[in-house]
């Protein structure tokens, strides 16, 4: 089994002291500032002195570029924040571990609300429409990743049209840093993160994947039913795309429920779970997915089952946010640890 543990390079931006290289050196944001983000113009007069985070993502992007001291309030957490912001993250009020109340938002006073994911903070806001913080004066920026060629309007995960690209990551570290001022440590950032994708990528060169199917599983609803795992144009597809390998899954659906039958008729030959400390569904435990799929009579068949050829993964990892450089890295461990596309 290959566990997902890499964060090394995320101390990067810790207490936001980094070392640029001249390629990483960057012009000072000019003020009024107006970033074009989801279809929406949000302008600046300053950088922000007080921001909420609505998503872990977003939270550790923040951290990243140094920025604890601005961060008033977070919510929307699936696991620990990356251990090398866990004292700064401890001292940020948690407003939620699921969806915060609009009050409880508008409550800390921001001066910026950041949401990885649109259902949140977009048209049917869980938490609240762009349009309910802007009539109070706050501005909102939501992760491009969700809304470039994403149609969330269905409900669900949404359904994603094309494939997932991390430069919609680094664009959304980008667009933060001009807004905080601190463009030159998000071009450092977005530096290290492409130089350890690349590394990735090279580790397996030259293997031959296109014959090892994998399948990406989250959670489920029920443990021994129908189980939600990525569709083709998620993070876990660009993962696969970028190595050379293969998704047993199809469907544009961000994370479809699919049956096991249907799974094991792909046979994949490794399968990516998701660990989490979030206890929403029954399969959200690592151990709850590994004791079924060692008991189940169908999952049990698989030859990645037979062969223990399991890549457990930060669930961040499978979503797009800086941690999707870590997933690449781990499945690429799994690969050649495995022995498999030789």
């Amino acid at each position: 089994m290959t566990a997902f543990r890499s964060f090394s390079s995320h101390v990067l931006a810790l207490a936001g002291l980094l070392i640029l290289s001249p390629a990483a050196r960057a012009d000072p944001t000019q003020y009024p500032l107006t970033i074009r983000n989801c279809g929406v113009d949000v302008t600046f007069a300053k950088a922000p002195q007080r921001a909420v985070a609505i998503g872990q993502s977003s939270t550790e992007i923040l951290l990243s570029l140094g920025l604890a001291d601005r961060i008033v309030g977070t919510a929307v957490w699936f696991g620990p924040v990356l251990p090398a912001y866990e004292a700064a993250n401890a001292r940020i009020p948690r407003l939620a571990d699921n969806d915060p109340s609009f009050e409880a938002v508008v409550g800390k006073e921001p001066k910026l609300v950041t949401a990885q994911f649109e259902w949140h903070v977009g048209p049917q806001g869980s938490v609240g429409t762009r349009e309910q913080f802007a009539g109070l004066g706050i501005p909102t920026y939501v992760s491009p990743a969700d809304c470039v060629e994403k149609d969330n309007s269905g409900g669900g995960d949404g359904v994603r049209k094309q494939l997932f690209s991390m430069d919609l990551v680094y664009q959304e570290i980008r667009d933060l840093a001009r807004i905080f001022d601190v463009a030159d440590r998000g071009e450092a950032l977005v530096a290290d993160l492409r130089r350890r994708e690349a590394a990735a990528i090279a580790s397996v060169a030259g293997a031959r994947l296109d014959n090892v199917p994998m399948v990406f599983w989250f959670s489920s609803k029920e443990v021994a039913g129908e189980a939600f795992v990525a569709g083709k144009n998620g993070v876990p597809a660009w993962i696969l795309q970028q190595l050379g390998a293969r998704n047993v899954i199809t469907t544009e659906e961000e994370w479809p429920l699919v049956s096991w039958e249907r799974i094991a008729a792909a046979n994949p030959a490794i399968i990516v779970m998701a660990e989490m400390s979030r206890r929403r569904y029954a399969a959200d435990d690592t151990a709850v997915k590994q004791h079924f799929l060692a008991t189940d009579p169908v999952a049990s068949q698989l030859e990645a089952v037979k062969h223990k050829h399991f890549v457990v993964m930060d669930v961040q990892a499978m979503q797009p946010s800086i941690r999707a450089v870590d997933g690449i890295e781990a499945v690429a461990r799994g690969i050649k640890s495995f022995g498999l596309g030789g």
